[in-house]
């Protein structure tokens, strides 16, 4: 796959994933509310987390994106290109339920302080930022810099690879939200 294909394809999963996450925020406010049995998050709960997580990821595409534009004087961009390999089998995992272990970080747990509409609003601006990297790095910038990702030892990733995480960490959620949903309904059929 060349670098141009791969900018697209993680410019379609943020949209993709976008697109799906935004349809949460339409549910009945008692299904959003719903905490399962097992003391899980709520769907709200799991929409907060989202953001929480993807600030924090931002703050490092932040840094790697504007480091990775400053490499372009120090590096030879094609040479790194024709060794570069898209780590998507692990990347692809942060996308699955339960496909590893992670204990998140408490600054990452939901709160309840900030209003369902800011949190829309958050996850969008997140979406739209990541999307204007890609527009700022689109011929493979953004291999310049990698920085350690710790969660499911992805060991040194780029900018493309920090964007993706944050668009896969997304998805894994949704199936959460799916599953609470399930419960949810199965709990009115009474």
């Amino acid at each position: 796959m060349n670098i141009h294909d791969l900018i697209r394809e993680i410019q379609d999963t943020l949209i993709s994933v976008q697109n799906r996450i935004l349809v949460w925020f339409d549910k009945p406010i008692q299904e959003r509310q719903y905490k399962p049995e097992n003391g899980g998050w709520s769907i709200n709960d799991i929409l907060e987390h989202i953001t929480l997580t993807s600030h924090f990821l931002l703050i490092l595409i932040d840094k790697g994106a504007r480091k990775a534009l400053e490499n372009m004087q120090k590096q030879d961009l094609q040479a790194v290109l024709e060794h570069y390999a898209f780590e998507r089998k692990k990347l692809d995992e942060i996308g699955m339920y339960q496909s590893f272990e992670w204990i998140r970080p408490e600054h990452m747990e939901p709160t309840g302080q900030k209003s369902e509409e800011e949190i829309r609003s958050l996850f969008i601006e997140q979406i739209q930022r990541c999307v204007t990297y890609l527009n700022q790095m689109p011929d493979g910038e953004g291999v310049l810099y990698k920085t350690t990702m710790t969660v499911n030892n992805l060991g040194k990733i780029n900018v493309y690879e920090y964007i993706y995480f944050l668009a896969k960490h997304a998805e894994r959620h949704i199936g959460q939200m799916e599953r609470n949903e399930k419960e949810y309904e199965a709990t009115m059929t009474y």
